[in-house]
């Protein structure tokens, strides 16, 4: 018998590119994923990985991911970006998939700004739920769902390990990609915004007690939220990482398997 294993991905822009440098690792161990929670930019690779696009093809889009994918600027009231574009993007590259005909299960998280509260997502339109999570405070318009207003998932839940455990995952890995930028160059509102939300989030979860088995935290500090431009390395920083977690991954495992024994007998 063997443990289901699931993966949570983090928040972190940019620096969201490492996910796929993990996910590669874990396959080319033969570690199998079998649910993924997501939470702002975790959610939009976990919803290409979940849709079936083979790891090569998505280093490929990485390498040619640039802002006008998702860059459409708006009249300001609650945001700069209208989010239309991005929303296409990802119902492209999804196949306008639900989340509930996915082959991998996928949970995506998004915060609710009126009610202060988690909203999971598990089933309805991918593009939707991703376009809610990857709402940053300030610079997308909020994206509006039934009479719930949604931001960004990483502002209420960083790397959403206790989402994945409660979609039934015996072992979690989590995947924490965001880092705070030191000494970084400040010269617009979204870098005010973008550096503000990576400090509260450093402290809250300096706080907040994670759920994860093993919790991969690739080092991307020193990276840019916005850097789309360097999707290589820090995919690179993504699979370094990861190799060095194996071992801890292996032993969890054992471990599961060596606690089930002891509960048969």
């Amino acid at each position: 018998m063997e443990p289901r294993i699931g993966l949570a991905l983090g928040s972190g822009g940019a620096r969201g590119f490492a996910h796929l440098g993990v996910l590669k690792v874990l396959k080319d161990e033969n570690i199998h994923i079998d649910m993924i929670a997501g939470s702002s930019m975790g959610s939009l690779i976990g919803a290409l990985y979940c849709a079936g696009h083979d790891l090569e093809d998505l280093y490929r889009l990485a390498n040619t991911f640039h802002s006008k994918y998702f860059v459409d600027f708006t009249v300001p009231r609650m945001g700069f970006i209208s989010g239309e574009k991005i929303k296409q993007f990802i119902k492209l590259f999804t196949h306008q998939k639900k989340l509930e005909d996915l082959a991998i299960p996928l949970a995506i998280v998004a915060t609710d700004i009126v009610k202060a509260e988690r909203v999971v997502f598990i089933e309805g339109p991918i593009d939707i739920a991703v376009r809610a999570s990857i709402s940053i405070p300030g610079i997308f318009v909020p994206q509006k769902v039934g009479d719930r207003l949604l931001v960004d998932g990483g502002v209420i839940d960083r790397v959403p390990s206790s989402v994945v455990r409660e979609m039934g995952a015996d072992i979690v890995i989590g995947v924490d990609v965001s880092q705070v930028k030191r000494n970084a160059d400040i010269n617009t509102i979204y870098d005010v915004i973008m550096q503000s939300i990576d400090i509260l989030q450093m402290q809250v979860l300096q706080y907040k007690a994670t759920t994860s088995d093993v919790l991969i935290s690739p080092k991307v500090g020193q990276f840019s939220s916005k850097t789309f431009t360097q999707s290589v390395d820090i995919i690179r920083f993504g699979e370094e990482e990861a190799r060095k977690a194996i071992p801890a991954i292996r032993a969890a495992i054992v471990d599961w398997k060596e606690r089930q024994r002891t509960n048969e007998k």
